[in-house]
């Protein structure tokens, strides 16, 4: 009774609460959000989406100027080994603390004029935010399925938060459906893990196998274990749907088209770095001694995702379901720098550095569209976007550096994020993989400048009088407010910016 006490005590003691200050901020506001919409006048209700946003930018300087090195729990376990501390979980940190302000930014550009319950959005947001944040440190498979469901859970109710548009309910239906489906496989190899590791009759088993520590020992010991290989592979498959990697994609082009376009930026950006910030430490940690099985399935299912995404996306009309496929191709070449990461350790710094990239292009594009999107799904055409750069020159010109970053167009920070990826590959004798991103990357120029052309280049019409018909109407642009001026211009300086000085962020990320 005694040895059971002492290792309660045990336990409660790695419950270092300060550890995860920044997750408890987040519960705390999102809470603290439901309860002011309860005491505040209804007339004073909309300043709620403010303390929303003020909330999470005070926290992103707190972490950034008295919280850096994680509170000085780097390179340690806390909660009795469920997470673990180090550099990239605290990168991720702030990568999704960003795109949560983001997407509040995006909220209140899109939601402007709808009547639309916004609390509860800003609260699942937040929620989503912090259970992302736990994912990325999550060092325990029980911790590990929970993040990753209540991401999951959150997502369900912002995909369908039009809730009178049958397009927003429908993607919310299909997401939930083949979300379901991957959890299930995803819980099925976790549980051949942890019944192979836990095994006492193999060498190298463990009371708590599910433990990522204790299960990589347990690997070191029986790499060709066919229950450990098959429960490997079904793990991946759960994650795969996540980052939505071939054959796990087909619910992208759907959901991305029907979700808001802040819930779209939200998948496309956030939810997709969760996926690879959890990826990276099972690939590099837990499986790597099962490198012999892990490396050709690895590079078979990122050279389907590389070509498939970039294929599908050549004739899309639509931006949003375009956006969902492109982003199917970048997770093909973050797929590459995870696979790289294996042998060349820079890597991992070179997958953060793509994410960031990645993000600043995205949410410059998103800012954009969601200017211009309807509820209805009006203003999500290519052909919407004729003579952008003209009529409205901020919306143009962001919209052209973000995809051209999106593209990898030098001297753009998202040219520098793929050749990182690449010089890695090089490194890690990746050949077949370098030369299918390479592929990849000339035929995502086509869609991308397509669009490019679209918004840039005057349309020439032929005069009504020459086809006996009234002139048509002229096209009611949005306008664009001081500060979306700001945030937009912001993200495409930056995206400038690091593609000629990539030094700061690259020693930022190599310290983690």
């Amino acid at each position: 009774m005694n040895a059971y006490f002492d290792e309660l005590k045990e336990i409660a003691a790695s419950n270092q609460w300060s550890a995860i200050f920044p997750e408890i901020t987040l519960g705390v506001l999102a809470l603290a959000l439901l309860v002011l919409e309860m005491v505040l006048p209804r007339e004073r209700r909309n300043m709620i989406p403010r303390v929303a946003v003020l909330g999470q930018a005070v926290l992103l300087l707190a972490i950034l100027l008295l919280y850096r090195d994680g509170g000085g729990f780097l390179g340690q376990e806390t909660f009795a080994g469920m997470l673990y501390h180090d550099g990239p979980g605290q990168a991720m940190r702030l990568f999704f603390l960003v795109s949560s302000l983001l997407v509040c930014y995006l909220a209140s550009v899109a939601f402007a004029g709808k009547k639309l319950p916004r609390v509860e959005f800003y609260h699942i947001t937040l929620v989503v935010t912090a259970a992302m944040m736990l994912l990325a440190q999550s060092n325990h498979f029980v911790m590990f399925f929970v993040a990753l469901e209540t991401v999951t859970v959150g997502f369900y109710v912002l995909i369908s938060f039009y809730r009178d548009q049958t397009i927003s309910l429908e993607a919310g239906l299909k997401y939930l459906v083949l979300s379901a489906l991957s959890s299930a496989v995803l819980l099925f190899g976790i549980a051949l893990l942890y019944g192979v590791a836990g095994n006492p009759l193999l060498i190298g088993s463990s009371a708590d196998a599910m433990n990522f520590g204790s299960l990589n020992a347990f690997l070191l010991n029986n790499p060709e274990s066919n229950l450990a290989v098959a429960g490997m592979v079904l793990v991946l498959a759960g994650i795969s749907f996540k980052i939505a990697a071939f054959p796990f994609q087909i619910w992208v082009p759907d959901v991305y088209q029907g979700a808001p376009m802040p819930v779209t930026a939200f998948l496309a950006v956030a939810s997709k770095a969760a996926g690879f910030a959890i990826l990276l430490r099972l690939v590099t940690g837990v499986f790597a001694p099962m490198e012999a099985v892990l490396v050709p399935l690895l590079t078979v299912l990122a050279t389907l995702t590389i070509l498939f995404g970039n294929i599908a996306a050549l004739t899309q009309r639509n931006v949003k379901r375009l956006m969902g496929l492109s982003g199917i191709a970048h997770a093909g070449y973050l797929l590459v720098g995870v696979i790289a990461a294996l042998h060349v350790p820079w890597a991992v710094g070179a997958v953060l550095f793509y994410l960031f990239a990645y993000l600043l292009a995205s949410f410059a594009v998103f800012g954009v569209m969601a200017h211009l999107s309807g509820e209805d799904g009006t203003g999500d055409e290519r052909e919407d976007y004729l003579e952008l750069l003209r009529e409205r020159p901020v919306l143009g010109g962001v919209l052209v550096i973000g995809l051209g970053s999106l593209a990898g167009i030098p001297p753009l920070a998202g040219f520098i994020g793929k050749l990182l990826i690449f010089v890695a590959a090089f490194q890690a004798e990746l050949y077949w993989l370098l030369a299918v991103s390479l592929v990849g990357v000339v035929i995502s120029i086509y869609y991308y400048f397509g669009w490019i052309k679209t918004a840039v280049f005057r349309n020439w019409e032929m005069p009504a009088s020459a086809v006996g018909d009234e002139a048509a109407a002229p096209r009611a642009w949005p306008d664009v407010s001081p500060v979306s001026r700001w945030v937009l211009g912001s993200l495409a300086a930056l995206t400038v910016l690091i593609g000629f000085f990539q030094g700061p962020l690259s020693t930022w990320l190599a310290r983690m």
